[in-house]
């Protein structure tokens, strides 16, 4: 005979416990393990100007629904701040991806193992020359380094080494060579001309009386006011004054038959190793590196260079295929910042 009041007890038993597994679902995260999350989250360390790159990253969270936490470096530390960010964090990393404002960084952070290739489907287009061949990072929306000088002087350099000009000894300024992408030109001049000219023309620079800005804008801003004639800056520190109607004007620097060219910065993206969530980093990247990513940063008042050979160029700049450019590899020119920065810090008096 079967005992009805035992099959009661168990069943009642089997609901409970079955009531306790549905709450536990709906209280616990799917997935509890590192790289798991599915909170719909992106943390990316971020050195392009904050003006530019916030709306890009808003309009990814708008069209994913993925909410991103954004760090954002300083203008007096661009690039080196997130850099010496990801290097602390190594054992624990924080960040997901890093949007550097320029691939010598990101170099220096794969050799340091920092990050993990990762090659977008949405890169197929961008020349191999923006990309590390190994899919550590990978290069879109580039800026030309140009000179801006004041439109009221009588006759506008062409060439770098108008810093060494005894014409414009006093007149001329030029970002602190410990950040941004004034690092990366430097190390570029290193890389080409070799350690013996380039230390000549960094002696000359001093010799010739030339300021020492503290980043980009703040040297186009002393350009546009008049307070000195020209500056080594990026073009969308140009355009942007340009725009503004300020009395300067943008040249791209040696280009004359055999003329050393002008140095090209593209962003970088890179994803980083160990990252807390990879695969909505995936997705981040794979955004940015879109032509519509580059367009809008092209239309907007950086005016940044598309590399996707389909995106129109802003009217103010020369297509990339018209310019005598700097031949430089990336990997080398960070190898060779990294090589230098003693002797730059020795060169500013640290």
């Amino acid at each position: 005979m079967v005992r009805t009041d035992v099959i009661d007890k168990v069943s009642s038993r089997r609901n409970m416990l079955l009531l306790v597994l549905v709450a536990l679902a709906l209280i616990l995260p799917a997935g509890c393990g590192r790289g798991q999350k599915s909170d719909q989250t992106v943390t990316v360390y971020v050195s392009e100007d904050q003006v530019f790159s916030e709306p890009i990253l808003q309009a990814f969270e708008r069209e994913t629904g993925i909410r991103v936490r954004a760090v954002y470096d300083t203008e007096e530390a661009k690039s080196t701040g997130s850099m010496n960010r990801l290097i602390a964090e190594r054992s624990n990393p924080q960040a997901d991806v890093y949007w550097a404002n320029e691939p010598i960084r990101a170099e220096v952070l794969k050799h340091k193992g920092i990050s993990v290739p990762y090659v977008s489907p949405q890169a197929n287009d961008i020349p191999a020359t923006f990309k590390d061949p190994d899919g550590y990072w990978t290069g879109f929306s580039a800026r030309a380094r140009v000179l801006i000088v004041n439109t009221g002087i009588k006759e506008a350099p062409s060439t770098i080494r108008a810093y060494t000009a005894s014409r414009w000894r006093g007149k001329s300024v030029i970002t602190n060579p410990l950040f941004g992408t004034t690092t990366a030109q430097i190390a570029a001049l290193f890389t080409i001309w070799g350690d013996e000219q380039a230390r000549a023309f960094m002696t000359a620079l001093k010799q010739n009386e030339v300021a020492i800005s503290t980043s980009n804008g703040e040297s186009a801003d002393f350009v546009a006011a008049g307070r000195y004639d020209f500056s080594l800056v990026d073009s969308d520190d140009a355009v942007n004054r340009m725009r503004q109607g300020r009395p300067v004007a943008m040249v791209y620097p040696d280009q004359e038959p055999g003329g050393l060219g002008c140095f090209i910065v593209p962003n970088a993206v890179m994803l980083i190793k160990n990252g807390p969530h990879p695969v909505t980093a995936r997705q981040l990247m794979d955004y940015l590196l879109t032509r519509e990513t580059e367009r809008r940063l092209a239309i907007a008042d950086c005016a940044q260079i598309p590399l996707h050979p389909d995106v129109p160029i802003p009217p103010e700049l020369t297509p990339l295929a018209e310019l005598r450019v700097i031949p430089v590899n990336y990997a080398d020119v960070a190898l060779r910042m990294v090589a230098i920065q003693p002797y730059l810090d020795r060169w500013l008096g640290l």
